[in-house]
């Protein structure tokens, strides 16, 4: 199994993959709109804070995404800082769209035995016309 993939049925290896792991299936899977592998990546009872409020579970992460991917289908994602300090992940990023552009988009992710346990996210969404 080549170390950045994970599907669901790859339970038993999850604890073994480091945050830096975690984060490029979480990358490739939003990358490619896959809400399975995006949900999967998550513990089940993760939480994730977004202005819009806390949405708990996978399926209530899948609910996140979404509604990100609403906001911005077919993006193209620039990451602007990525910081690891131990099992947490500090992201700036931006993000553009056939429809709509994210600036100043700010993530921070935990990690707990080879998932992420809470992500927080906030971005400020901008119609590409204006």
């Amino acid at each position: 199994m080549h170390k950045n993939t994970f599907t669901p049925d790859d339970a038993e290896n999850t604890s073994a993959r480091t945050p830096e792991e975690i984060y490029a299936s979480h990358g490739q899977a939003l990358v490619a709109e896959d809400l399975d592998r995006l949900a999967a990546n998550f513990a089940e009872d993760a939480v994730q804070i977004s202005p819009a409020g806390v949405r708990r579970g996978r399926d209530g992460i899948r609910e996140g995404f979404i509604q990100l991917f609403k906001d911005l289908p077919q993006a193209n994602w620039e990451m602007r800082t990525t910081l690891f300090g131990a099992d947490v992940l500090f992201l700036e990023w931006s993000a553009t769209s056939g429809t709509n552009r994210a600036e100043h988009g700010v993530d921070t992710f935990v990690f707990r035995d080879g998932l992420i346990q809470a992500q927080t996210v906030r971005y400020a969404l901008t119609p590409n016309d204006q």
